[in-house]
């Protein structure tokens, strides 16, 4: 979240991380900035190719208004003569009292690392902002979401919009929305999750899996069976299978005391929903079941393999708890 002290400072340097998470902080930070001074032109530069006359022009006095937002994307392609400008502006506004404030973008890495740490001796703020690539950081930014629309999300729900639109922030972050606009219970329930989702191969792999899981081996073949029939990729249910069969190796460590709830490097809720899954398993069948979906996944990916097969043998094996 973006503090008031960063919408007031003259540069605030929004630093790597997920890009849509870059992306949302320099939104929140041109929107405090406006906030501050209603009246204020925005102005939209980018670093690669703006020099410093244009953002020397872009950050002075303006006959338009009388304070400018000026948000200049990909920092760390700032040339020299730029990035003098952007340090001299830094230590001229010190104290507040400039004709602008400044949201600068940086995609993250090691370029304009020198720049970085000069703007940030010369006064500027820099904003970290988190890469999302764990489970848990990803579930507690779909929480963040439904916050910010003072709604909530049950865990649940929360966990299979991470498992289907993980990887696409953008996409995640837009469904949450969605889902505040068209439903009114409060928390949003994994039901309704399901509603929007039952399309998407990578929820029917869930569900699948939990079936398997479950020990209904005989549904879960045949929900796999239908969904291979709507043209559903094996390989969306294998790596549902993965991630929950994952999720019990992890468990089963923890309760094991093998290692530590914070050394499974999994979201509590997960962490806690396969506890109790966790009865009937031991560390052999669990192995077993594990390389069977190793297999399963190289049957799907090797011509002349026969995934349907593969998969229905893994399931079986899930469903058996691994044993022969």
């Amino acid at each position: 979240m973006t503090t008031a002290a960063g919408a007031h400072a003259p540069m605030t340097i929004v630093m790597g991380g997920d890009p849509y998470l870059n992306g949302q902080a320099t939104r929140d930070l041109r929107a405090a900035a406006l906030r501050a001074h209603p009246d204020a032109e925005v102005i939209e530069l980018d670093a690669t190719d703006t020099d410093r006359y244009g953002f020397e022009e872009a950050v002075g006095p303006s006959l338009l208004s009388d304070h400018a937002v000026v948000v200049l994307d990909a920092l760390q392609n700032a040339d020299e003569a730029l990035g003098d400008a952007l340090v001299r502006f830094c230590k001229e506004s010190a104290h507040g009292d400039g004709y602008a404030t400044v949201v600068a973008r940086h995609e993250g890495g090691v370029k304009g690392k020198r720049l970085l740490g000069l703007l940030v001796a010369a006064g500027a703020r820099k904003e970290q902002v988190p890469d999302l690539k764990r489970d848990d950081a990803k579930i507690n930014f779909v929480m963040q979401q439904f916050e910010r629309q003072q709604r909530s999300v049950s865990p649940q729900a929360a966990q299979e919009l991470v498992a289907v639109l993980g990887g696409r922030t953008g996409e995640l972050a837009a469904m949450c929305g969605q889902l505040c606009f068209d439903f009114d219970e409060n928390p949003i329930d994994i039901d309704r999750v399901d509603q929007y989702l039952t399309a998407n191969p990578q929820v029917t792999g869930f569900a699948v899996a939990d079936k398997a899981l479950a020990g209904r081996s005989a549904e879960a073949i045949v929900a796999m069976r239908s969904a291979i029939e709507q043209g559903v990729d094996p390989i969306a249910m294998i790596g549902a299978l993965a991630m929950k069969l994952r999720a019990i190796a992890k468990a089963s460590a923890v309760r094991a005391g093998t290692i530590s709830r914070a050394e499974a490097k999994t979201n509590p809720w997960v962490l806690n929903n396969a506890m109790r899954q966790l009865g009937g398993w031991d560390s052999p069948g669990l192995g077993r079941c594990i390389d069977m979906l190793a297999w399963a996944d190289e049957q799907c990916k090797t011509n002349g393999g026969d995934p349907d097969y593969a998969l229905e043998r893994c399931i079986e094996f899930i469903g058996g708890k691994g044993r022969w």
